[in-house]
């Protein structure tokens, strides 16, 4: 495969968005926990079913951080890439790119599995509220 910067220029654009999209998602998540958190300073105690959705948040915004971590590092490595093919270090640059690719392959999948690896526990919490709340009536 041929490299230059033609391929590298393709990176630029999705990795800002993918980081985007994280950012929006973390900023919904901690509006969430503030929300939370405000209504316990109000009432001054937590009730079970926060536990468990505080449990939650904290792994969902723990996944986040490592998805934003890898597009970081996706993001560094494809500059790194530039980089190396300004010295016409097409070789390490390959490296470079493919190390770029993976990263921002890994970031990926960790979105996909914070997504729907919590988005079931979500669900499971708010039907176990729900049916609970059913059968008291």
């Amino acid at each position: 495969m041929n490299i230059d910067y033609t391929v590298t220029a393709l990176m630029f654009p999705a990795i800002p968005l993918l980081m985007s999209v994280y950012g929006n998602r973390f900023h919904t998540l901690s509006n969430l926990i503030r929300k939370i958190h405000d209504e316990y300073v109000w009432e001054k105690h937590i009730p079970p079913e926060w536990e468990k959705q505080l449990i939650d948040l904290n792994g969902r915004v723990k996944w986040l951080k490592y998805t934003l971590g890898c597009a970081s590092f996706g993001f560094l490595f494809n500059m790194l890439t530039v980089f190396a093919l300004y010295l016409d270090m097409i070789f390490v640059a390959r490296i470079i790119f493919g190390s770029c690719c993976l990263a921002m392959i890994i970031s990926v999948l960790f979105f996909i599995k914070s997504i729907f690896g919590f988005l079931l526990k979500a669900f499971d919490l708010i039907l176990l509220k729900w049916l609970s709340s059913a059968t008291l009536s």
